[in-house]
């Protein structure tokens, strides 16, 4: 059987290229993508393979500035040619599940999500891209329409769905009126060493971008002084959560992949605002034994258990925040048995889940 396997741009190493590591190692596949970064992918497992590109490769700046051509990327995903191949599995968040392919073909998508700024993040996009008036702001609007409708029409020329949450299986079935199988992302919680003599400190860690709120979980701690918090990440929200922090607020700023482990392991608690499509981050905090506090929507219903491996705060507000803190405070947690339910979420589970799941459709 000859498989082929569509990502949508292969620009950094990330969740979406984590999972299409993992598919390529149980489906060995050339590979198509529309933009492909030979020096950011240099030393991953990508490099093995055959890949392919598109059009938009050798447009000016097309690789650095690859969004700017959104407008064509339905297009370029129409040119690949996959008559050749047997099974074809798009890993999408953009474009992706839109490549064509005859009846005789097998195509499985696993779908991070639909394109999110042009549906459910649409005016949330246009807000903090400053493209609600004026002429840009037309020809913004007026692509997203095009690539909706795009999107929607090319639903159907997926055989078979699987979403990295029930999160996103909802978004799936409301947008393209398809069932999908839900199969949680990859995460080599081999890396992560159980900690269970927690030290008395809150960890955040993201990219300061806004819809992460990492200004609003330093305002929350900012209203209680007696506990600390260390905070992980930079980007264009820095100095908004600088402004934010008060003397019991460490901020680190970007720290290495083993110093963020390390504050992983010796945290009591790890914050997590964000609403993420899944959220590996916190899988990762529970892989280290590390118990969540997370905003109680999207991926993290998945991923964690309210009472045993973390709390919930339902609303993004500093009163919520607080209060999911206090109740953490005064539940025992059970570290070796918050460990034991990331494990659940190994790259070998997934591994075996979607080639069970593949195995199931051809």
């Amino acid at each position: 059987m000859k498989t082929a396997l569509v990502h949508d741009w292969l620009i950094g190493y990330a969740g979406a290229e984590k999972v299409s590591e993992d598919i390529l190692r149980l489906y060995p596949s050339d590979i198509f993508t529309l933009v492909h970064d030979p020096k950011k992918m240099q030393g991953t497992y990508f490099h093995d393979f055959k890949i392919e590109t598109s059009f938009i490769q050798d447009l000016p700046w097309g690789v650095s500035k690859y969004r700017t051509y959104l407008p064509l990327f339905p297009l370029a995903v129409e040119q690949f040619n996959l008559n050749d191949y047997d099974l074809v599995i798009s890993s999408s968040f953009c474009v992706a599940k839109g490549a064509l392919t005859n009846h005789y073909q097998k195509h499985i998508c696993y779908c991070h999500s639909p394109v999110r700024y042009a549906w459910d993040l649409y005016h949330t996009y246009l807000k903090e891209a400053k493209l609600e008036k004026g002429l840009k702001a037309f020809m913004a609007k007026y692509f997203l329409h095009k690539i909706r409708n795009w999107d929607s029409m090319s639903a159907n020329r997926v055989d078979h769905y699987v979403a990295n949450s029930n999160f996103v299986a909802q978004r799936i079935k409301k947008i393209y009126n398809r069932d999908a199988a839900v199969i949680h992302p990859p995460v080599d919680t081999k890396n992560f060493q159980l900690r269970t003599n927690k030290e008395d400190f809150y960890l955040t860690a993201s990219r300061m971008v806004p819809y992460k709120k990492m200004d609003l979980i330093a305002e929350a701690f900012s209203q209680m002084p007696d506990k600390k918090l260390v905070i992980i990440g930079d980007g264009p929200e820095m100095d908004k959560v600088k402004k934010a922090s008060k003397k019991n607020i460490e901020i680190l700023g970007y720290q290495d992949n083993k110093t963020l482990t390390d504050y992983m392991q010796r945290a009591k608690g790890f914050v997590f605002a964000a609403e993420e499509d899944f959220g590996i981050m916190p899988v990762e905090a529970q892989s280290c034994g590390t118990p969540v506090i997370a905003f109680g929507r999207g991926g993290v219903l998945d991923s964690v258990i309210d009472g045993q491996t973390g709390t919930f705060f339902h609303e993004h507000s500093i009163k919520s925040i607080v209060e999911s803190i206090t109740k953490f405070e005064k539940t025992a947690f059970d570290y070796e048995k918050v460990r034991q339910h990331a494990e659940s979420f190994d790259n070998e589970v997934f591994k075996s889940k979607f080639k069970a799941f593949v195995n199931s459709k051809i």
